[in-house]
């Protein structure tokens, strides 16, 4: 049976450098860390994760929250997610929001069955995720944030990315438009939505209340408010969605009612992939979803290696991607 003593005289270290590669530690070099690595594969060595786990009191197993997975802005996050945390030795357990999940990951960090954990849609009246913040858990948000929550946090200018979605509708004489937000509960659809309305109002166009909406971050949702803004004889110019998921069922209401995107402007917020298909080639919001998964990756494994480090809140520029969605006439 190969041992982590065997690793260690193969690579020419002690097997305190063998286990501090194990445990994913930041204080190795990394050719140390590589030539480690190397060993323990030429040997076909594999350490016995529950005796791992007992002493260092780790599992190299991260937590990641999420929204619907239909939703593709989180199917993106949590690739870049898995992929920067595996390159970091860390297993990734997945936790689909809904049905007492955001509970079971805050127990799961209680009991030491992970590491840590992203929240990639926490929300401002998590009575759990603020007692496990307080105990100094190791936990980040990304997308959105919680205000006075005291953790690692990183996020986008979405209240500016509204803004500037009005900025654009003004300029190019779109006064009459709708705006569909996700959830009340959530910063991403709160700041999008004050930056947004609140740019109209200040340029003399106030959205009135009956234009706007929740959409519950859903597509089915959204499509039904367009549908039935379309029936209206006052129809909106345009309309604003707070996610690209909610204006994909924007769309599809307009072509199921064969209507053309330049007499009813959408303009989506995220640019997931999809958006630059010819199928919906989707006005939209910018947030460099990917650049904000890595980036929360790294917070949490400083943190779980760092604990006694300042929290910190990284926020990212966003920029409006024009595109066939608001095609001039």
């Amino acid at each position: 049976m190969v041992t982590s003593r065997d690793v260690a005289e193969l690579a020419g270290v002690s097997q305190a450098t063998v286990s501090r590669v194990m445990s994913s530690s930041s204080k190795l070099a990394p050719a140390t860390r590589a030539r480690v690595q190397a060993a323990m594969k030429t040997l076909g060595y594999v350490p016995h994760a529950g005796a791992q786990a007992m002493k260092t009191r780790r599992t190299n197993t991260i937590g990641v929250v999420v929204a619907d997975l239909a939703n593709p802005f989180y199917a993106e996050v949590l690739d870049e997610l898995t992929r920067e945390l595996d390159l970091a030795g860390f297993r990734v357990v997945i936790w689909n929001a809904g049905g007492g999940s955001h509970e079971d990951a805050l127990k799961a960090i209680g009991e030491h069955a992970v590491d840590g954990v992203i929240f990639t849609t926490a929300t401002e009246d998590s009575l759990e995720l603020q007692a496990a913040v307080e105990k100094n858990s190791p936990i980040v948000l990304i997308n959105r944030v919680v205000d006075g929550l005291d953790c690692d946090q990183v996020t986008s200018t979405n209240t500016a990315g509204g803004a500037a979605v009005a900025e654009y509708l003004l300029a190019n004489g779109k006064t009459r438009v709708a705006f569909i937000g996700g959830t009340e509960n959530a910063s991403t659809s709160r700041d999008r939505g004050r930056g947004f309305l609140g740019r109209m109002a200040e340029q003399g166009h106030a959205v009135p209340e009956d234009l706007r909406f929740q959409g519950g971050f859903s597509h089915d949702m959204s499509a039904r408010i367009m549908t039935d803004l379309l029936g209206r004889a006052d129809r909106p110019q345009a309309v604003f969605c707070a996610n690209d998921h909610m204006a994909f069922g924007a769309l599809d209401a307009l072509r199921a009612n064969r209507v053309l995107t330049q007499d009813c402007w959408v303009i989506g917020y995220d640019d997931v992939e999809m958006a630059a298909w010819d199928s919906f080639s989707l006005t939209t919001v910018r947030q460099p979803s990917r650049e904000m998964a890595r980036a929360g990756a790294r917070l949490l494994l400083e943190r779980i290696h760092s604990p006694e480090l300042p929290h910190r809140r990284v926020n990212f520029n966003c920029d409006l991607i024009v595109r066939g969605s608001t095609e001039h006439t």
